[in-house]
């Protein structure tokens, strides 16, 4: 997390933070036009308009990330102001219902600044699919000029069949007809390659994204907890909050959760119904057993923090 553990004092970088840099900030993130505009609407329609036509569609595409990236920026700014005033609020109450939604706030802040993170990490999706679309622009030239050439030779051979042109053309069509095999060949590998690449950039950001927000989501649920809920009557005056400690160890839990978190260490893994094997035949007793002991339930995770908490 990049701050202390409180949105009321300064904010500082974690040693985890310091020792591995966040990837570079993400070209999509707005530095004129502010936040939005009737540009997206305009860079959509654009690439679908302009360049060879063989790369249109996926210009398209990704100038529609590119928007849905900046309407992701625009969600993760707006998330911050949220936490911020959460924690405004929350000020200016009863000292458990002050801590709490301080707290929160934090939890909240960092969602923002995971959004951030997010972009910067989706965006090498996008990247990597413009080399498809690069090398789809390069083919059009060639498939045109055998088109022309093609052409040629049908034109003239109904209006001059003896014209001494026609062999010329055929000789060159043969040249056209080499270089666009080569073409087509790179345009097929690299599209694949690519293609799989690119896919593997976003659904890893999507990935631990998601499951860091599932962090999130679990640690702020047990600062729900600390909140004395329990009803008094008028003249009662509630016990006096003693939660401080334990709001603090859960943010601190929750920031060595994030800072450890990796691939390997992933909750949830995706269990394949259909996976062959090499005999066709399915181990449905491994899958069951790798699917039970991959679900942690809701029960089992706050059981193991109000346990901490109790300590």
């Amino acid at each position: 997390m990049h701050r202390t553990y409180s949105l009321r004092s300064q904010r500082a970088p974690t040693a985890a933070q310091l020792q591995s840099p966040p990837p570079p900030p993400s070209s999509t993130k707005s530095k004129f036009f502010g936040k939005g505009s009737i540009s997206h609407s305009f860079r959509k329609s654009a690439a679908g308009a302009l360049g060879p036509e063989l790369s249109r569609k996926l210009a398209q595409l990704i100038k529609m990330e590119k928007n849905l990236m900046r309407s992701i920026e625009i969600t993760a700014g707006e998330r911050k102001e949220v936490a911020k005033q959460l924690s405004l609020w929350g000020e200016g109450n009863d000292d458990d219902i002050s801590d709490i939604t301080d707290k929160l706030g934090v939890l909240i802040y960092e969602v923002g600044e995971l959004e951030d993170q997010f972009i910067d990490r989706y965006d090498q999706y996008r990247i990597t699919l413009k080399s498809i679309r690069d090398i789809e622009g390069s083919v059009q030239p060639s498939r045109e000029r055998k088109q022309k050439i093609t052409d040629q030779i049908a034109y003239l051979k109904y209006k001059d069949p003896q014209s001494p042109k026609i062999n010329v053309l055929e000789q060159e069509l043969v040249r056209a007809e080499a270089e666009s095999l080569v073409a087509e060949a790179q345009l097929s590998n690299i599209t694949r390659e690519k293609l799989k690449t690119a896919f593997n950039y976003q659904f890893d950001s999507i990935r631990e994204h998601s499951e860091k927000i599932a962090l999130i989501a679990g640690y702020g649920k047990a600062l729900l907890e600390l909140l004395d809920e329990s009803p008094v009557t008028p003249g009662e005056t509630r016990p006096a909050y003693d939660g401080y400690e334990a709001s603090k160890q859960i943010i601190i839990d929750a920031e060595n959760a994030l800072a450890s978190w990796t691939f390997d260490s992933a909750v949830v893994r995706p269990t394949l119904s259909l996976a062959a094997h090499e005999d066709d035949e399915y181990d449905v007793d491994e899958l069951a057993e790798e699917t039970e002991n991959l679900q942690v339930t809701e029960q089992e995770w706050a059981e193991e923090h109000e346990a901490k908490v109790a300590v």
